[in-house]
């Protein structure tokens, strides 16, 4: 079988790496793709946008192409999990009203409230104004969040009133374009952060091993909200009864409600939870996709083959797939990023390293790179994701970093302390 990877981040770099140890899989086609990808034996990239579903379903079907799979959240947000599916093609991923799950967080939070799931108090408002008038009836620490796709930097936990006043301005001033022109103020939930990303078929759904990832740019998780700086799993926090409590209390549920209102769902179900003092998981958000960077350190865990697992889903007979099976150990992984990022950063930095990094054991995740006059470049803001395999979290989180210590290009940054909350567990 020939599988297409729409997406040209670390975690689509992820998803070909994993397809391609499958016996079944002959090729891989990523679209757009990175300098990973670009010399991933077995792979090749395809140099369309992720947004060109008549390009991409031409290819597909010219290409035999047996199954599409979908990275980012942009694609299905604009609907092309809905265009591929009247061409005939195969596609693990959500149709454009179920995507709706991660691309408008009041449509989201309904969805919540009408299944009863577990989540963040809160109130959306269309105009600055009236949320400010609400803001001011509230106390801080409060939550201030666009409503749209903002690539993971649309949230602002506010320590005060004045700080979530500034959050709401700058939103719907346009910082976030589109997606700020709604917001919704939400309660602060305190814990620790989870991520559980589970696999449906729209009827049955199946979790992966919890994650724990990075979000803050600095050490001590300080600074602004990015993409994720690291993450590792399987998290310690989500112990085997906190996971079926969560199939029973979110996952199960979120399909259910899904189901109940036509939305044939079939992809990732994304929860990003806040586990509170007392133990209780409570949403914080739903994403439509993968996570990144929590599926470089999942994927490289299981030994189900990805392939079978994907292709379950999108054909609805994951009841008839066998228990996933799993690595033993755990796994760390560390983003390097470019200097300045989340803010404005520069690209086109040659990257050297990476061969000694793979020869210290460790597994290179391509996220912002490109293959440039033969030479590998940066090419986004967050560049490589190193990840490392061991029996506990003090050994992979110390292969992960003395790997990232062999790569160089010019303003490079990593935080120092990923998997900080457990090391002490180790």
């Amino acid at each position: 079988m020939k599988v297409l990877v729409v997406g040209n981040g670390g975690r689509e770099h992820a998803l070909a790496w994993k397809l391609l140890q499958s016996s079944r899989v002959q090729e891989v086609v990523c679209v757009p793709g990175n300098g990973g990808t670009a010399t991933l034996p077995g792979c090749r990239n395809l140099p369309l946008s992720v947004t060109d579903f008549e390009g991409i379903g031409r290819f597909a079907l010219v290409n035999n192409i047996g199954l599409i799979v979908v990275g980012p959240e942009v694609p299905l947000a604009a609907g092309i999990t809905d265009y591929l599916h009247e061409q005939g093609l195969t596609v693990f991923g959500p149709t454009q009203v179920g995507a709706q799950i991660e691309s408008s967080k009041t449509w989201a939070k309904h969805l919540m409230q009408t299944a009863g799931i577990p989540t963040a108090q809160a109130a959306a408002f269309d105009s600055a104004s009236e949320a400010i008038a609400y803001l001011h009836q509230q106390t801080a620490p409060i939550v201030i969040k666009a409503d749209g796709l903002a690539a993971g930097k649309g949230v602002t936990v506010a320590a005060t009133l004045e700080e979530a006043q500034a959050a709401i301005e700058s939103a719907f001033a346009g910082e976030f374009g589109a997606a700020g022109n709604r917001v919704l103020i939400e309660e602060c939930l305190t814990g620790q952060e989870a991520s559980v990303l589970a696999v449906t078929d729209g009827i049955t759904i199946r979790p992966l091993l919890p994650a724990q990832d990075h979000k803050r740019i600095g050490d001590g998780d300080t600074g602004a909200n990015t993409g994720g700086m690291g993450a590792y799993a399987p998290a310690p926090l989500v112990t085997p009864a906190l996971m079926e409590r969560i199939q029973r209390e979110v996952l199960e549920p979120a399909i259910a409600t899904l189901r109940q209102q036509g939305i044939d769902y079939r992809g990732v179900l994304y929860a990003g939870l806040m586990i509170t003092p007392e133990g209780n998981p409570k949403v914080i958000e739903f994403n439509c996709r993968f996570g990144d960077p929590e599926t470089q350190v999942v994927l490289p865990l299981l030994e189900t083959p990805l392939d079978q697992l994907l292709m379950a889903c999108a054909q609805q007979k994951l009841e008839q797939l066998p228990p996933l099976q799993w690595k033993s150990g755990v796994a760390a992984c560390v983003v390097a990023a470019a200097g300045g990022y989340p803010g404005a950063y520069q690209k086109g930095f040659p990257i050297t390293g990476i061969e000694a990094a793979q020869a210290a054991e460790a597994i290179v995740f391509h996220a912002g790179t490109k293959i440039k006059a033969e030479t590998l470049v940066t090419d986004g803001g967050r560049v490589l994701g190193v990840t490392a395999i061991a029996d506990d979290f003090k050994g992979a989180i110390a292969q992960a970093y003395e790997a990232m210590g062999l790569i160089q290009f010019e303003s490079m940054y990593y935080r120092r302390d990923i998997g900080h909350q457990v090391l002490h567990q180790s």
